[in-house]
């Protein structure tokens, strides 16, 4: 059986799209192979972001012998594009939740994410994982032309479940953006995020683990044992399966009608050092903006000011470059010391149509798990699944199993519902309008276009050699009509956020398979 050679350095790899964002810069001081053999293990774990890592070190560390595998780069997916926020200080407001979940619900939601954060510092400490890690403030400010009574009935809703909250005349800002009234909430945390996998990966072999990149799972089994095999023909049994894909690839209907794929965008911009305070900052805009400070690993005399927003749904807004354009403008509307953009990137966010993540038994199954739905807090609702899940396995009690139960279903949540399936049906409109008119002659080195062939379309991409690449335009899980994005150079699909690279490679789920090559 051939091992994984943990000695020769490598440059993490983006699996996840074009775009790089600033956690990417480090190196990843580990080298992990594609796996070529039958494996067994007490479980398996696919995907290897924050919650198959967080999952495979909790339960290596309690004596479970633990696979992981990631189709690749380990580490390179979604989880390296989050801004890195640590805060039980949800995107959807508490007053909501209390009328989603009642009012212990809220509570144990607030109290869920708390620990989650609690329980990355109890790691870092015990693994002694240098990774930027602090303890920041948060604060919640008014949106223009939003109403202040936001603020008011946000802070009866955590005064009801006993959430550490207070009220500020203004977020600490300098005087050229003065936020007014806002939420105070103490002791919420950042991070850089590889560092801190990084760490989890070391751990993870230290307590005997197994980890390998570049190796597609195409089949999963639930079972006593339960089956994985991959494209290469390896299979591994194991007791459980837990699947950290970002959103299951092996649930192909029931949870991505419970949820929708959004596209997110962030900037990081040089500051002079300290003249940003650190913290975390939200407002209440729709969609809303979230900021940061990161300390700048090129310049000791600057700080980087993480600022992400201007959501939509992933495949349905084109218009990248404008996303960052706007994005760059409310910033130097609001800090003038900003003095260039270092970095523009984009990531995907699942939103559920009742706030909480999807994390448990996948439905029907007995043995394979599943955690999705992060909401725009993914570094603690990942981490949550690291907690919760092992406990699952282990056959132990969890106060938060019900709460974030995946067959869950909420009455008070049915319009959203609604919304977001009604929505995706329209999408299927493109299958009866004609392709682009643009020439595939006329196409620039990584570009992509739509053209309509027959009674079909058909995915047309012209790599960096100039080489033409035509594919289905069908996506793979249910049928929608995939788009180009030329930010991340990928084919999106409008319906559930399936994402390929130019040249139809999967990217992420919920597709499993490649698409279907038309070159002949």
């Amino acid at each position: 059986m051939t091992q994984p050679n943990h000695d020769i350095p490598t440059v993490i790899s983006n699996n996840s799209g074009n775009s790089k964002s600033l956690w990417m810069e480090i190196p990843l001081p580990t080298f992990f192979s594609h796996l070529e053999n039958n494996l067994s293990a007490d479980v398996c774990i696919i995907g290897a972001g924050i919650v198959g890592l967080t999952c495979a070190y909790t339960l290596a560390k309690q004596g479970k012998s633990v696979i992981v595998l990631d189709k690749g780069a380990i580490a390179g997916g979604q989880t390296a594009r989050t801004t890195a926020h640590l805060s039980w200080v949800l995107d959807d407001r508490f007053y909501d939740l209390e009328k989603l979940f009642g009012e212990d619900g809220a509570r144990l939601a607030a109290e869920s994410h708390a620990t989650a954060i609690d329980y990355i510092e109890k790691i870092i400490l015990e693994e002694n994982i240098d990774c930027d890690f602090e303890r920041v403030d948060g604060y919640l400010f008014v949106a223009p032309g939003d109403s202040k009574d936001i603020l008011e009935k946000e802070y009866v809703a955590l005064q009801k479940i006993g959430m550490e909250v207070k009220k500020a005349l203004r977020a600490p800002f300098s005087s050229t953006f003065d936020t007014g009234p806002c939420l105070q909430f103490p002791r919420q945390a950042q991070f850089h995020i590889l560092k801190y996998l990084q760490g989890l990966i070391k751990a993870i072999l230290k307590f005997g683990g197994k980890i390998y990149s570049h190796t597609h799972v195409n089949y999963f089994e639930d079972g006593s044992p339960c089956i994985v095999k991959t494209d290469s023909g390896a299979k591994i049994t194991s007791q459980s399966i837990i699947v950290a894909t970002c959103t299951p690839v092996n649930n192909r209907f029931f949870i991505h009608t419970k949820q929708a794929a959004y596209c997110t965008y962030v900037i990081a911009a040089s500051i002079p050092k300290g003249s940003v305070q650190k913290g975390l900052y939200w407002d209440t805009a729709d969609p809303y903006h979230y900021m940061r400070i990161q300390k700048n690993s090129t310049d000791p005399n600057l700080d980087w000011l993480i600022i992400g927003g201007e959501d939509h749904k992933t495949g349905q807004d084109q218009a990248v470059e404008a996303k960052y354009d706007h994005l760059e403008k409310w910033a130097r509307d609001r800090f003038p010391g900003i003095d260039k953009i270092d970095y523009r990137w984009s990531g995907m966010v699942f939103e559920p149509i009742d706030s909480l993540a999807y994390i448990g038994h996948n439905p029907r199954d007995k043995n394979i798990y599943i955690a999705t739905g992060d909401s725009g807090n993914g570094m603690t609702h990942g981490t949550i699944a690291g907690i919760m899940i092992p406990d699952l396995i282990l056959g132990r009690d969890n106060p938060w199993k019900s709460l974030f139960e995946p067959s869950r279903k909420n009455l008070f949540a049915a319009s959203d519902f609604i919304q977001e399936n009604f929505n995706s049906l329209l999408q299927l409109k493109d299958w009866f309008t004609p392709g682009e008119f643009k020439k595939v002659e006329t196409l620039a080195s990584d570009e992509g276009i739509i053209l309509r062939r027959g009674l079909k379309k058909i995915a047309v991409y012209k790599d960096k050699d100039n080489k033409i690449h035509i594919n289905s335009a069908l996506c793979p899980h249910l049928g929608g009509c995939l788009r180009w994005n030329q930010g991340e150079k990928s084919w999106d699909c409008p319906l559930h956020g399936s994402r390929f690279d130019g040249c139809g490679q999967v990217l992420s789920g919920p597709a499993l398979d490649n698409l279907c090559n038309h070159e002949n």
